[in-house]
């Protein structure tokens, strides 16, 4: 079954070609006569809405959701989808009431704005934190998704196809946040048509399986009489998975706090917006918001077709692993099934993904390396063209890191959940600073400073106290710690705030004025589009 016919690695090459093509053309058209640090790392002003929103998508969707997210929708159902319809609502907050600030104080990196609106230890020790996560958390299981994946679907071994990735990853890079903005254009169509194709041929297998020809929409019915249980998107306390999905925090708890740190403080994805204007940001980003809509279509669907056919008996050796169930088999199972041409086509989607999300994060290790590690403590003194060469380096070596420590994840049994979980460590510490020094004046340098420090032993102590104490202390599922994390750090560096206040510094201060809040007629329409949208969703599968 792992193999590829000679149609699919033709499809494959005329995608690779279309991809190192297009980034090349990008480049040397765009290329501008000096070396500017601000143009490699933020492409400053050459990015339209539809790349930006193209980028933010390409760098948000990975292996993660093609392989993780599928593998989820195989044990869970159709409620993990939840990341991604709420992150379409988290979006819309974002762009009216977050991206406006960064814009307006000239903010180029998430350490840039701690260091402005607090001091340099803050945005030191969350460069550091945020470096960490990208290369251990991010980069690596993205890689190990993808070559698993990949060595699933074809003949290449897991370990060159961590090589094979990771090369291609820094190939995308190293042209600079323009060519990475504009290939993610071509990345997001081909892993969305792919991605539509592969859920598609699923459906209609599962129809003929079940005697009705290949007719996707009674494909859909038979998903619903053969799965119901698959198809709640808020689990009761007493559900086998609540502890992944509790309830209500799924919509106004731990998922809210998880998005809004994802979509409002995160390198990776707020760079994108950084390099324009506000109301291109705007567009690029509600743009999006309607294609994280399109998500669970392609990532999850595909899962629960594959939990109903196993149901059936099927594919019970493939979705196997030395005799253990493994969720995360599921995608490149259905992989296998496609047809010669078409497997090539979704063959290409998936490496889409995971190279343009490695690529947008490899970029972002760079860019906070380069200018809040090198240049503050390195070589204060440093050219744009020695700032862009160091940042090429750091793309070279994390990469590196990433792609050696990769096989140790191969342990795993959701890493959806995985990736979720220990991001969610740090997500709650990182929101409250951040809102805080938004919204909040009298917030202190000192109150920072315990916030960054406290949020991973907080996350920690909530997580391993159960079994330190042998179930004395509840176990809480880890949405649900991260909101109890983000209370409590909040209460603190308020009342550390109100107990030691420190007078403001005019070169500290942020500057927040409410008539950046206005948002277009156009933005309106769309966000009452997109909230009416995920209001029927909601109603429809409560």
């Amino acid at each position: 079954m792992n193999h590829l016919a000679i149609a699919d690695y033709v499809v494959f090459f005329i995608y690779f070609i279309a991809i190192a093509g297009y980034g090349y053309y990008i480049y040397h058209k765009k290329k501008t006569t000096s070396s500017s640090a601000k143009d490699f790392f933020l492409a400053e002003g050459s990015l339209t809405w539809w790349a930006i929103g193209a980028s933010l998508i390409a760098s948000n969707i990975s292996a993660e959701h093609f392989i993780g997210m599928s593998g989820s929708g195989f044990a869970l159902g159709l409620a993990i989808a939840t990341y991604e319809w709420m992150a379409a609502a988290t979006l819309i907050i974002v762009a009216i009431f977050i991206i406006p600030v960064y814009l307006k104080n000239k903010i180029f990196t998430m350490p840039q704005f701690l260091s402005k609106r607090y001091n340099d230890k803050v945005s030191t020790i969350m460069a550091v934190f945020w470096l960490l996560v990208y290369v251990f958390v991010n980069l690596t299981s993205i890689i190990y998704l993808g070559a698993l994946a990949i060595s699933s679907i074809s003949p290449i071994s897991f370990e060159w196809c961590i090589v094979g990735l990771s090369i291609f990853s820094m190939v995308v890079t190293l042209g600079g946040m323009k060519v990475i903005g504009y290939t993610d254009v071509i990345q997001v169509l081909v892993l969305i048509i792919g991605g539509l194709i592969t859920t598609y041929l699923a459906l209609s297998l599962l129809s003929s399986e079940y005697g009705f020809g290949g007719d996707i929409f009674k494909g859909l019915s038979v998903l619903r009489k053969e799965a119901p249980g698959h198809f709640h998107m808020i689990f009761e306390p007493s559900h086998k998975y609540y502890k992944e999905l509790p309830g209500l925090s799924v919509l106004i708890g731990g998922m809210l706090i998880n998005n809004l740190a994802y979509w409002g403080c995160n390198q990776y994805i707020v760079q994108r917006a950084l390099g324009a204007d506000l109301n291109t940001a705007r567009k690029g980003i509600l743009f999006a918001a309607f294609l994280k809509l399109l998500v669970p279509v392609i990532a999850v669907l595909p899962g629960i077709v594959m939990y109903v056919l196993h149901n059936k008996g099927l594919f019970v050796a493939e979705m196997s692993d030395a005799g253990v169930l493994k969720p995360d088999h599921a995608y490149p199972t259905l992989m296998n099934l496609l047809p010669a041409g078409l497997k090539g086509i979704a063959f290409a989607a998936l490496t889409a993904a995971i190279v343009a999300s490695l690529a947008g994060k490899a970029n972002s290790i760079s860019t906070i390396f380069s200018l809040d590690i090198y240049k503050k403590y390195f070589n204060k003194t440093a050219s744009d063209k020695k700032m862009v060469n160091v940042g090429r380096w750091a793309v070279v070596v994390s990469m590196t890191i990433a792609a050696v420590v990769t096989p140790s994840l191969r342990s795993l049994d959701q890493a959806y959940q995985f990736i979720q979980e220990y991001v969610g460590f740090i997500s709650p510490g990182v929101l409250a600073i951040f809102l805080l020094g938004f919204y909040w004046k009298r917030t202190t340098t000192a109150a920072a400073m315990t916030g960054a420090l406290i949020t991973i032993p907080l996350s920690t102590v909530l997580k391993f106290l159960p079994v330190w104490t042998n179930g004395a202390f509840p176990d809480y599922p880890f949405l649900d710690r991260m909101a109890i994390d983000f209370v409590v750090i909040v209460i603190l560096m308020i009342v550390i705030s109100l107990s030691r206040p420190q007078k403001a510094a005019a070169e500290n201060a942020i500057e927040v004025d409410t008539s950046m809040f206005k948002i277009s007629t156009s933005f309106a329409i769309g966000s009452i589009l997109i909230m009416g949208i995920l209001t029927a969703l909601y109603t429809v599968f409560w």
